[in-house]
C-alpha cells in the first residue's frame, strides 16, 4: 500500500446521492482475480452508452478532471453490496481520497483497508466544494498529517479520522504490514510455544 499525506489535485464534482457500489463498479466487471485492471470500470453505465461510446456530459469524461485524484460526492457514498471491487476500481483509475457527508459502512472500512483516505464533511461543506467544482475546475490539498482539506481559494475544511486508520495511510500499511511488524514477538512466541 502506498503511503498516503499530501494530495494536491483538481477535484471530481460528483454531485450524487446514494451512489452504490454496483455504480461504481457494475457485477458483469467482477471476473478479475487481481485488485488492478478495475479502473477502466469505474461508474462504467454512467460513462459510456450502450454501444460503448463516451457520454461527453458525464464528469469523468471531461478533460478538465483527467488527472484528479479526489473525488467528491453527495450522502451515503458507496452504498449496496459489501464488493471490495468498488475501492479497488476507484483507487485503480486514480483517485486517493473520496469526500463525501456519509459513507455506507463497509465501503468506508474497505477504503481505509485499500489505501484509499475516506473523508466525512458536513453536508453543508460539500455541497460548498461541489458548487465550486462545477463551475470551473477547483484545485484543493489533502493534509492528512493536519487532518485540513485546503481549496485554491484558501478556504480551509476540518475531518477527523480514527488514530489507527491515519497511522496505517500515513505509513502505507495494510493489514499484512502492520502483522509482520510484530515479526520478532511472533517468532519468539512460536519458539516458546514449540519448547512445551
Amino acid at each position: 500500500m502506498e503511503p498516503i499525506n499530501i494530495v494536491n489535485s483538481v477535484i471530481t464534482p460528483l454531485d450524487r446521492k446514494n451512489v452504490d457500489t454496483d455504480q461504481i463498479i457494475s457485477k458483469e466487471f467482477l471476473k478479475r482475480i487481481e485488485r488492478t485492471g478495475f479502473g477502466q470500470y469505474l461508474f462504467y453505465h454512467w460513462r459510456f452508452d450502450a454501444e460503448g461510446n463516451e457520454i461527453k456530459d458525464f464528469v469523468l469524461n471531461k478533460p478538465e478532471f483527467k488527472d484528479s485524484k479526489i473525488l467528491v460526492a453527495q450522502d451515503n457514498f458507496g452504498c449496496g453490496s459489501s464488493r471490495e471491487h468498488a475501492p479497488w476500481a476507484i483507487l485503480d483509475y486514480g483517485f486517493n481520497v473520496v469526500i463525501a457527508p456519509s459513507f455506507a459502512d463497509i465501503f468506508h472500512n474497505n477504503c481505509f483497508k485499500n489505501g484509499i483516505l475516506p473523508i466525512k464533511l458536513t453536508e453543508a461543506e460539500c455541497d460548498e466544494i461541489l458548487e465550486k467544482g462545477l463551475e470551473k475546475p477547483y484545485a484543493m490539498e489533502v493534509n492528512l498529517e493536519a487532518q485540513t482539506v485546503t481549496g485554491e481559494d484558501d478556504a480551509v475544511y476540518n475531518f477527523s479520522i480514527d488514530p489507527y486508520y491515519k497511522e496505517t495511510l500515513l505509513n502505507g500499511l495494510d493489514e499484512i504490514a502492520l502483522t509482520i511488524k510484530y515479526e520478532e514477538q511472533i517468532a519468539a512466541y512460536e519458539e516458546k510455544r514449540i519448547a512445551f
